[in-house]
């Protein structure tokens, strides 16, 4: 067993680690990767154990609430988008693009602290970051 990598030993581990490189990955392909990690995510799961387990979980939990975030933030665009004739849209619009780089910037956040406590053994951080 290497002492020096603790999440390559860890049933998972390995796929844990590929996930964070994809959700990493997810800004320059469009989301596309984001999308592949986590489907990678949800087979792998099932084999996973411990830590790598941890983090797969908790990998699966970020993209949902980015995901739910961007279903959501589409929805307000709509809105918006219907709204520019009377003005009141470029604000609302505005403000979705805001809200999308700030969750974007979270799940990426997320991601790389994840990698990092994967790469040093620890588990997941539960809250914001």
């Amino acid at each position: 067993m290497d002492d020096t990598r603790p999440w390559a030993s860890a049933r998972g581990g390995v796929p844990a680690f590929v996930i964070y490189v994809l959700f990493l990955l997810s800004i320059p392909s469009f989301a596309l990767f984001a999308l592949v990690g986590v489907i990678t995510a949800y087979v792998t799961r099932e084999g996973s154990s411990g830590l790598a387990r941890e983090h797969i979980e908790a990998q699966i939990r970020v993209w949902w609430v980015a995901f739910l975030w961007g279903v959501a933030l589409f929805a307000l665009g709509i809105v918006g988008w219907v709204l520019t004739p009377l003005l009141i849209g470029f604000p609302i619009l505005w403000l979705i693009w805001t809200l999308g780089f700030i969750v974007m910037i979270w799940f990426t956040v997320k991601s790389a602290f994840g990698l990092i406590a994967l790469l040093e053994g620890k588990p997941p951080s539960i809250g914001l970051f």
